[in-house]
């Protein structure tokens, strides 16, 4: 009995960790390849549409543009979805006076190729390198987001060159440090391929970082954004807004943009004199 009931143990604890090897980068990645809006379908917003070479591969992505633009954003969305979700998300920034510049990663939207961590990274530096270099945007004039997994995307550009500010919200650690508080009974830490440790990255970087993160949040808890703000160095801002993971920047619009403007708005001006 007791080595059927321990060979039973073994099955399904076996079982489960051949699921997260098999299935963690459709869970990482659940990417939708139907981009079914624009910028202009959707709110009449003018926009050029973006498509840049990535080791063989095209990123796909929108420069929005607002009148009288005051700096841009780079955006970098979340997991699910594609840059169709994101045009709300855009309009609090284009409120804020921005242009941004909205890419999807390999295997979302139009941009080919299948998602990785090492493909993330390299379509966040090639829409850096977009901004920076083809349309000669000076690095002090560029404001950093990200938000849940797109903030590993903007850590990462972050530890590497110096925008104007780097802007954090509702993003975790490390993918196996979160997968680790969810099943703690697995070895989280050796199943995970796709790791984006972004704690190890936020102390490298330059720029004044602001963390956004709720309390609410029951996706990504809120003790990892108060993690990444602890270990960053100055100077930093943390604001802390209400609501789940895909609603507090809409529960807590007005002090989301009050806070975000009163964030960049000097930084941007020491660029511009």
């Amino acid at each position: 009995m007791i080595v059927t009931a321990l060979f039973l143990v073994l099955v399904v604890y076996g079982g489960f960790v051949l699921i997260v090897v098999l299935l963690q980068t459709k869970v990482i990645f659940p990417a939708t390849r139907d981009v079914y809006r624009t910028p202009k379908s959707a709110y009449q917003w003018d926009y050029e549409d973006v498509r840049v070479p990535v080791s063989g591969q095209v990123t796909h992505a929108w420069f929005i543009h607002v009148e009288n633009a005051r700096g841009t954003v780079l955006f970098s969305h979340g997991n699910a979805g594609n840059v169709a979700d994101r045009l709300e998300s855009v309009m609090l920034f284009r409120d804020l006076q921005l242009d941004v510049l909205l890419y999807d990663y390999g295997g979302y939207g139009h941009s080919t190729g299948r998602p990785s961590e090492g493909r993330c990274y390299e379509d966040v530096r090639a829409m850096w390198r977009y901004l920076t270099d083809d349309r000669g945007i000076p690095p002090g004039q560029v404001v950093l987001f990200g938000r849940s997994l797109g903030g590993s995307m903007t850590a990462q550009i972050a530890a590497e060159v110096t925008p104007a500010a780097v802007i954090l919200e509702s993003t975790f650690l490390s993918t196996s440090r979160l997968a680790k508080e969810m099943l703690p009974w697995l070895p989280m830490k050796h199943l995970i391929r796709h790791r984006f440790d972004n704690a190890g990255k936020v102390t490298r970087f330059t720029s004044p970082l602001l963390v956004i993160h709720s309390p609410d949040d029951s996706l990504i808890p809120f003790r990892h954004g108060l993690e990444l703000f602890r270990i960053a160095h100055e100077p930093k801002r943390f604001l802390e807004i209400h609501g789940d993971h895909n609603e507090g920047f809409v529960i807590s619009h007005d002090l989301w943009s009050k806070t975000v403007d009163e964030f960049i708005t000097p930084l941007l001006k020491k660029s511009a004199q």
